[in-house]
């Protein structure tokens, strides 16, 4: 049940930066603070962890995201939003869903022109947002989405 709690807000995240190409600070800084109490309250994080874990996850996500923040790869609401999945996932949830993410971006990149090109148009349109343009960045959340539910399948 909480994998699923997280998988809609991760859901909420991906649509909204599909759309606007950024997070709103209420889903992410929101998802944080609930996270917070949940972990001050309990001892432990939302999927059960110990809250050093949760810690821990939080750690390896500002070590592996601020990179690529500072030279504008990675957006500020992705880096919110890997903050907030931390404090209530544990290691192995984060750097399952990192990984699962970048998996799933270099797929899309080998194939998301092939994948356009047959679909129906009423699916090719959500397909090229996700591609961006010359003004825009590229939203990543659809893909921390994809990298967390691979992540789901693969700890559990």
């Amino acid at each position: 049940m909480q994998s699923l709690v997280l998988l809609l807000w991760l859901a909420l995240c991906a649509e909204q930066d599909v759309r606007q190409r950024q997070i709103a600070n209420e889903l992410t800084l929101g998802g944080a603070v609930c996270a917070l109490i949940y972990l001050f309250l309990t001892g432990h994080t939302w999927l059960g962890a110990d809250a050093t874990e949760g810690g821990w996850a939080l750690a390896i996500v500002i070590l592996l995201s601020m990179p690529g923040y500072v030279y504008g790869q990675l957006g500020a609401g992705d880096v919110k939003l890997l903050g907030a999945l931390a404090l209530a996932t544990d290691r192995m949830h984060i750097l399952g869903t990192i990984i699962g993410a970048g998996l799933v971006t270099v797929l899309w990149l080998m194939s998301s022109s092939w994948l356009v090109a047959h679909v129906s148009q009423r699916f090719k349109t959500y397909l090229l947002q996700l591609n961006g343009d010359s003004s825009k960045k590229q939203p990543f959340a659809p893909f921390l989405l994809a990298g967390f539910f691979i992540a789901l399948l693969w700890v559990n």
